[in-house]
């Protein structure tokens, strides 16, 4: 996917995210049913999970390829670090803390 495209698609999620959390918050001010808000707050939370998967893709994709370069083991330590701290802290999303 080409870097524009891709970058309209993920601000496309993020602002289908911030209209969930504005529902949200318009259906906490009129006191709507507490299941129907936790569906709605769930349904923010797999928008931007699957928004952070596909951020995660696409860096992986295009920014660490570098890692698997045999010409470049001067940045593949700082590389491979870069990634494994991604996926410790990217695990974490949507989880407990």
């Amino acid at each position: 996917m080409e870097a524009l495209e891709f970058k309209k698609k993920l601000l496309t999620r993020i602002k289908r995210a911030q209209g969930q959390v504005s529902a949200i918050h318009r259906m906490l001010d009129e006191d709507a049913d507490s299941l129907d808000v936790l569906i709605q707050i769930a349904a923010v939370q797999g928008a931007l999970n699957k928004a952070g998967q596909d951020l995660l893709s696409n860096h992986i994709k295009h920014c660490v390829t570098e890692v698997f370069d045999p010409t470049n083991s001067d940045t593949r330590a700082d590389k491979m670090e870069e990634l494994l701290n991604l996926f410790e802290r990217y695990t974490h999303i949507g989880g407990p803390s």
